[in-house]
């Protein structure tokens, strides 16, 4: 089945109050889109962020971030006051994201939501801290611990409570029973709000793209409630760490920094907590998008304390049992890998046995020093074909930064002798190729240049911020969109996305 989407992160949509979330512009996108012949919306990991506010880095694999909450639908509960909210500084730009005014300013509001929603005598509430309590306890205590420690890391708290002696948690626990019960309180409104965003958008023939990174954040709840599950000493200190070895784009590689996993006992604990995870991504998404699939076949382990990521080395990985286990438990269901890079033969031989579509980038595909992959004409059909990803700059962006030959070879490609109309064409060619599903960054069908570039890899400062005008999704893309989608046979009849589904 051909079909087409948009990526576009949730925190890039405008609203009043600073940054993109659940509320009725999150529903007007999602109308625009299926006017448009959309049937999916692929965005970013919905995680609590932390320092550098990459979605890629939060607090919890399984919780959501707060800043999504819709203030409107609180108003409109009478938990919280127009005035409350407009009188809040969110941010003098609304082209962008003010991290810093939303992290000081939102969980005041969402406090006296919860204080004024007497959340004990609500049964919902409390059926959804019940259902949840496998992960949810441990993120709320973390984040009530985290909060009356001016925010440090877990591996700085008192060994009793960093070890999880259970004295101490009994202790922290009762301590901290109230801020538990707001934490717990976010992630209720989150799920509930996500969940009504998302039943619409698939009645309207939306599916959504989510995101999962491979890794878990060291500061995290995850790290800090199941050490076992990571390569950590009896301190719990990290004995190595994630990373990129060094390349064409980085001389001394990239230091990530995360956790490793001990897949040996994963193995012998049948995959558990992944099962755990996925089955979590499943219930909030459609398709799930692993980052990094390379690292279930290889990946870079650094020594922990390194400066760089030069002195690691590749050590296996689970390989396809894992997905065995998942297909088994989970059932067949759908993913996409993310297998950007160098891929050795192993990576391409897992990626195909998983039966899963990988990705093709078109700005990779112009490398005028040689053929490779990214080239339309070297596709097969089960692929996701982008324009770009987050971590690439907008298509406008590319054009500006490349050689004259790679620039040269990509207008001779497209056919095209204005560099103005290679942003058109690189989305045509997309819309057009063999790939059944096809993914257009939002920037790149507002053709929008390097200012609405989302994130630069390996840097800090200045990213995740991008946010959409509000009168960007006009009537005229609309029907600009459902042409190119209605030329190219990807608009998917509401009728077959049902009967799909009910297979």
């Amino acid at each position: 089945m051909r079909r087409c989407g948009v990526l576009m992160p949730i925190s890039s949509l405008p609203t009043q109050f600073g940054i993109g979330g659940f509320s009725k512009e999150a529903y007007e996108f999602v109308d625009f889109l299926a006017a448009s012949g959309q049937s999916l919306w692929q965005i970013l990991p919905l995680g609590p962020t932390g320092y550098g506010d990459s979605p890629y880095q939060s607090f919890s694999t399984f919780a959501g971030s707060p800043y999504y909450i819709s203030l409107d639908a609180l108003i409109e509960q009478g938990l919280l006051t127009q005035e409350e909210c407009s009188s809040v500084d969110f941010g003098e730009d609304s082209t962008k994201v003010d991290y810093e005014k939303i992290y000081y300013t939102r969980f005041k509001l969402l406090r006296l939501a919860y204080e004024r929603a007497d959340v004990h005598n609500n049964a919902e509430y409390t059926t959804f801290v019940e259902n949840n309590k496998a992960w949810l306890q441990d993120y709320a205590l973390y984040m009530a611990i985290k909060d009356s420690l001016g925010g440090i890391s877990w591996i700085e708290w008192e060994e009793d409570i960093r070890l999880r002696k259970p004295q101490a948690m009994q202790e922290y626990t009762q301590k901290f029973a109230d801020e538990i019960a707001f934490y717990s309180y976010q992630q209720y409104l989150f799920s509930t709000q996500w969940l009504a965003l998302k039943t619409y958008a698939n009645e309207k023939g939306i599916s959504i793209i989510g995101d999962i990174p491979i890794y878990v954040a060291f500061d995290s709840a995850d790290t800090w409630s199941n050490p076992e599950l990571f390569q950590l000493d009896q301190e719990n200190i990290p004995i190595a760490v994630a990373g990129c070895p060094p390349d064409a784009f980085s001389a001394t590689g990239q230091l990530w920094g995360n956790p490793l996993y001990r897949w040996d006992y994963h193995e012998e604990t049948d995959f558990a907590w992944w099962m755990r995870r996925l089955s979590h991504c499943f219930n909030i998404y459609d398709i799930v998008r692993i980052d990094h699939f390379r690292g279930f076949d290889e990946y870079w382990s650094i020594p922990y304390g390194e400066e760089t990521a030069e002195f690691g080395a590749w050590k296996k990985g689970p390989g396809y049992k894992l997905f065995e286990v998942m297909k088994r438990e989970l059932g067949n269901c759908p993913v996409i890998a993310e297998d950007l890079g160098f891929l050795t033969p192993s990576v391409l031989k897992l990626v195909k046995k998983t039966g899963y579509p990988g990705m093709k980038v078109l700005q990779f595909a112009f490398d005028s020093r040689e053929e490779n992959d990214y080239l339309p004409h070297n596709y097969d059909r089960n692929c996701v074909v982008y324009t770009g990803t987050h971590d690439n700059d907008t298509v406008n962006g590319w054009i500006t930064a490349m050689s004259k030959k790679d620039l040269a070879f990509a207008k001779k490609y497209l056919n095209v002798r204005k560099n103005q109309d290679i942003c058109n064409h690189l989305i045509c060619t997309a819309l057009s190729c063999v790939a059944d599903t096809a993914v257009i960054p939002m920037q790149d069908y507002l053709e929008l240049g390097a200012e609405a570039r989302i994130n630069i890899p390996s840097t800090l400062g200045g990213n995740w911020e991008w946010r959409m005008g509000k009168d960007a999704c006009t009537e005229e893309l609309s029907k600009q969109m459902l042409e190119l989608a209605s030329i190219y046979g990807r608009v998917v009849k509401q009728k077959e996305t049902k009967r799909k589904k009910a297979k």
